[in-house]
């Protein structure tokens, strides 16, 4: 009896230790995955859209102060925008003056020198001023041999009533004639204003480029999962560190 009851120890002993090792090398296999996960490190670096510098030049070619809100700079652009603003509110009111004026020596030469409108010329009305007749004109056209510069008599005739008459129509064909080449400096000024953004832009859009390039950024965490029913469920830690 006893050795029936020995045998049946020494059989439960040897399954006992066997599911022991088995059981060891699972848990084994287990702590390798935790350590696993738990070392688990991610990293991105930050990424970020890179602004094209010839985009910013175009912007602020088509209007000034764009191109430094295309770089995010715009209270830098601001004044591009501005002093374009100006521009063209000085283009319009010299454009509207120069056409007054012009609309008044025409009538005025009309009245007081019994001038025709219709077909005449820039540098008709330019002349007249400068004589108080036709005949004046054309004899001093003569003298200086410029046959080709005289005027038909008929067609082109006017006779001032007065010299202060032409002294008045002088003054406003002047005032006409330097509102339209004043807007030959502002166009030009516009055009400056454009280049000056431009190139500003474009400089801007580098400064941003680089700024971005030189922040490092990181997404980083860690985690366990739940391979057995005694663990915890997983944790994560996610951050960004900028230098």
């Amino acid at each position: 009896m006893r050795k029936i009851l020995l045998i049946i120890i020494l059989i439960s002993s040897t399954a006992f230790a066997q599911n022991g090792v088995k059981s060891f090398l699972e848990l084994r296999q287990e702590a390798k995955l935790y350590k696993s996960e738990l070392l688990s490190v991610q990293t991105e670096p930050a990424q970020f859209k890179r602004k094209k510098a010839g985009l910013a030049i175009l912007y602020s070619m088509l209007l000034p102060g764009m191109g430094e809100l295309y770089a995010q700079r715009y209270d830098i652009g601001k004044y591009f925008t501005i002093i374009e603003g100006g521009l063209w509110l000085t283009f319009a009111g010299l454009n509207i003056y120069g056409s007054q004026q012009e609309d008044n020596y025409k009538s005025y030469a009309q009245t007081y020198a019994g001038v025709t409108l219709d077909g005449k010329e820039d540098q008709f009305f330019a002349d007249i001023g400068g004589y108080i007749s036709v005949y004046d004109f054309n004899n001093q056209k003569y003298l200086d041999r410029d046959f080709e510069g005289v005027y038909d008599e008929n067609s082109h005739y006017w006779q001032w009533v007065s010299e202060q008459n032409r002294l008045e129509y002088r003054q406003t064909w002047t005032n006409s004639e330097s509102a339209y080449n004043s807007i030959k400096f502002v166009v030009g000024a516009m055009i400056l204003n454009r280049v000056v953004s431009a190139i500003n832009a474009a400089r801007l859009v580098s400064a941003y480029n680089k700024k971005k390039e030189a922040e490092l950024g990181w997404n980083m965490s860690f985690g366990i999962d739940k391979y057995a029913s005694t663990l915890p469920l997983s944790y994560t830690l996610n951050f960004r560190a900028k230098l």
